[in-house]
């Protein structure tokens, strides 16, 4: 087997061989030193067995000097890694654990010599953890059954419950599931511990406190930050409009009493991704205001004075949707990311002017950190053709360089990506990438494979592990990946030319980008397949109702009877928001649902659904699947009993890749 990231003499590389595309490290997290001396990377590597990603926790030298170093070893891994005040890493694990469901626990790894230790344990586990810059307090989220009013009443109710053999949740709101999981009967609560003292105990004595007794659901999946000096914590908190539609305020939370008090709630408005300036003094968020169902959102970055609550919106341009902001040092700027014409750069905004200066040129950056010195920031890299990596950036550049930093997690691909561009049916601008096996001319042209983005609000623009295009590239494929309307990073029109109309203008771009595509003289014009997952799946389906262009079609995760889904999606809320309850427009959805139009379908069909999936229940595949087989469409169900919307475990990974590299040869090139 190829060392990870290597390509023999013959041009072999680890996405030829699926056990080695598994066998590659994923750098996937990434956390600065307070002084800034060192960062440290959370590292996915395949465990011994080959069934399994553990995570481990790795230094990686500033500089770019070093090589990296790896910090952690245990079997069960290491996960959301932050630096407490005086150099330690404080991180969440299971390590030590018998029982494969036991609930992670904090450690504590030393600043100098020594090993990880244990420093907290909580009946329902640590889900996230913040750490006050300068006092070291520390703000944990954690699970908590309803009416625990501390971890050993909680322990008592959990025991209970297992003795019981209680399985049953009694909701009386909604949600009750997120994508993969279900929700509840504990509640996720934030507790406040003092800074850890050298013995691994907190300085103060008593158990940590809890900011948020009775927080019902309101902390479900959303984001917290600590002010520097301990005193707030911000962070939005869902409240319902009715029983089933909620939105997010967002509150700053007194570290001392828990009382809480409101920085912004208006209706339709949803809060999330807060930040706080080092002086204490600003709240940054990102704000998403709900239109309705004939707009789609608008997007902004929200800046908050922490005393009076006076606000401002400091970055609303609908040409780009800001996300992930963080001040910097000084308190002038904050940088944020935001997707843009298939690239996801780090962009600054002045919190003076309000201006907006792009610091990075091409990729698609994440996890952006600040250095102390004001100058450096650190963040993750990663394009279509690159896996992420750590990167050293001047924040005061504009279209700068990216720097990369020796981590683990390097790939070669077996080809090279292009850009390509086309004129849609109502002159619009339309861009894709194409990836490309390196043996493609005009002599030996590929086969086409239009790979359909999710979303339906997002973009092919960086690397993904589930949905890799060099795996098919490797096997002699050129991979489309159009950003069709509906695609962030083109602005606002180009939301609306799809908004609410699915299969319009978003399926027309598909066609007239595949058009260009087949034009090429190193595309094989006469042998084109397509595929996509979620709402990519919704495409593919929507394209086997409207056209036999394709040779054969893969569908994953897809929505397929809209009225049903409607319903029975985990977040119904969300989607009635965008398209309206069935009853109140009927039209959309006799107009856009696939399912009206399964009579026209000859292509043949590969349908894949997880049962576990709660984003597009596994009802829609199983009716696409009965309105396939009953019309005699040739069709295969491809299922997985304990997968999500994605297929995360690698054996069923590997399974796959396996059947759709085996359903596309089976129809694009006629081998059995």
């Amino acid at each position: 087997m190829l060392r990870a990231g290597q390509a023999n003499v013959q041009g072999v590389t680890d996405f030829d061989d699926f056990d080695a595309f598994l066998g590659l490290d994923r750098v996937i997290d990434l956390a600065l030193a307070p002084d800034g001396s060192t960062l440290v990377a959370t590292v996915a590597s395949l465990n011994k067995d080959g069934n399994k990603l553990v995570n481990a926790l790795w230094s990686v030298d500033p500089a770019g000097e070093q090589p990296a170093r790896r910090l952690t070893r245990s079997d069960k891994g290491e996960s959301g890694p932050v630096f407490a005040a005086d150099g330690s890493v404080l991180f969440t694990s299971t390590r030590g654990a018998d029982d494969d469901d036991e609930p992670a626990a904090l450690w504590r790894l030393p600043a100098g010599p020594g090993e990880p230790r244990k420093v907290l344990e909580r009946p329902g586990g640590v889900a996230a953890v913040k750490v006050a810059r300068d006092a070291g307090t520390v703000i944990i989220s954690s699970p908590v059954l309803p009416g625990s009013v501390d971890g050993k009443a909680d322990q008592a109710r959990r025991k209970a419950r297992k003795d019981a053999k209680v399985s049953a949740i009694l909701h009386t709101a909604a949600p009750v599931r997120y994508w993969d999981h279900d929700l509840g009967p504990d509640e996720l609560h934030l507790l406040r511990l003092s800074a850890f003292g050298a013995d691994d105990q907190p300085d103060a004595d008593g158990d940590p406190r809890d900011l948020t007794p009775a927080p019902g659901r309101a902390l479900d999946e959303v984001a917290f930050a600590a002010s520097p000096d301990g005193a707030t914590v911000v962070t939005a908190w869902s409240v319902p409009d009715d029983p089933s539609i909620r939105r997010t305020r967002l509150v700053a939370i007194d570290a001392a009493s828990g009382e809480q008090r409101v920085l912004a709630e208006e209706p339709w408005e949803f809060y999330g991704d807060p930040d706080v300036s080092r002086d204490g003094a600003s709240v940054v968020a990102v704000r998403m205001q709900d239109l309705g169902y004939d707009d789609p959102p608008r997007v902004t970055l929200r800046l908050f004075e922490l005393a009076s609550g006076q606000s401002r919106d400091l970055v609303d341009d609908q040409e780009l949707w800001p996300g992930s902001p963080v001040f910097s040092v000084d308190g002038t700027a904050i940088f944020f990311t935001a997707d843009q014409c298939g690239h996801r750069p780090i962009f600054r905004v002045s919190v003076a002017t309000g201006a907006v200066t792009r610091v990075s040129g091409s990729g698609h950056y994440t996890n952006v950190l600040v250095a102390p010195d004001g100058r450096t920031l650190y963040a993750l890299r990663d394009h279509i053709d690159s896996p992420p990596t750590p990167v050293r950036l001047d924040s005061l550049a504009t279209d700068g360089e990216a720097i990369a930093l020796p981590a683990p997690g390097a790939a070669t691909v077996p080809g090279h990506v292009e850009e390509i561009t086309t004129t849609a049916a109502d002159g619009t601008e339309i861009r894709a990438w194409l990836a490309l096996p390196a043996a493609t001319s005009a002599q030996q042209p590929a086969p086409l494979l239009l790979w359909i983005h999710g979303g339906p609000l997002s973009s092919w623009n960086g690397w993904s592990w589930r949905w890799n295009p060099w795996l098919l590239v490797a096997k002699g494929y050129a991979v489309l990946l159009p950003d069709p309307a509906l695609s962030t990073g083109y602005g606002e029109q180009m939301l609306h030319r799809g908004w609410g109309e699915w299969g319009g203008a978003p399926y027309s771009d598909l066609m007239a980008m595949t058009d260009a595509a087949q034009q090429r003289p190193d595309i094989d014009d006469t042998k084109v397949a397509a595929m996509g997952g979620s709402y990519g799946g919704y495409l593919a389906n929507w394209i086997a109702g409207h056209t036999d262009r394709f040779r054969c079609l893969v569908t994953h995760a897809s929505l397929w009877a809209l009225d049903q889904f409607a319903g029975t999606t985990d977040d119904p809320a969300n989607w009635a928001r965008e398209w309206g309850l069935p009853t109140d427009q009927p039209e959309r959805y006799a107009e856009w649902s696939p399912h009206h139009f399964a009579d026209n379908i000859t292509t043949p069909m590969l349908v894949v659904h997880g049962d576990k999936d709660y984003r597009v229940p596994i009802g829609d595949g199983l009716r696409l699947w009965w309105d396939l087989q009953r019309r005699g469409v040739e069709s295969s169900y491809l299922y997985f009993p304990d997968e999500g919307h994605w297929v995360l475990q690698p054996g069923n990974a590997r399974v796959w890749y396996e059947t759709v590299w085996a359903w596309l040869a089976t129809h694009v090139h006629g081998e059995k």
